[in-house]
């Protein structure tokens, strides 16, 4: 299958390089399902068109993430989402319709997605395993 399930958005006004968002979303979208083993990513090209970045940038996010073994390229046939990579549990489609829950409250509540990503990311960081919890100062 051709990598239809990712729409690549960049966000120039955050500060990480575009090709780190890149591999971010690539990441996300085979941790969530939206890509699958053995699903093609879009060519250069095609996210270059979609997105209005360089090639070189797309073809270095690519690199990095075969350098991490999560896609491989395949010479004249594209890159490829890595056939051997481990399954996610079925559980992650009952926390994904828990967390869509929670999310509209969230919106209901007049929290943005900023907002919600980064009440997520607080919380995450804090049950973490290792997680020091909150420093106080004063």
């Amino acid at each position: 299958m051709i990598g239809a399930f990712v729409i690549f958005r960049i966000d120039r006004r955050t500060g990480i390089a575009v090709y780190a968002q890149l591999m971010q979303q690539v990441r996300q979208a085979i941790r969530m399902g939206r890509l699958a083993p053995g699903d093609r990513l879009p060519t250069a090209r095609e996210v270059s068109e979609q997105t209005g970045i360089n090639p070189n940038t797309v073809l270095k996010a690519y690199r990095e993430l075969e350098t991490a073994g999560l896609v491989e390229a395949r010479q004249g046939s594209g890159t490829f989402v890595r056939e051997h990579l481990t399954p996610l549990p079925d559980s992650v489609e009952v926390l994904r319709r828990e967390l869509a829950g929670w999310a509209v409250r969230a919106h209901a509540a007049g929290l943005d997605v900023s907002d919600m990503q980064a009440l997520i990311a607080e919380v995450a960081a804090g049950t973490a395993p290792g997680a020091q919890g909150e420093r106080r100062v004063g």
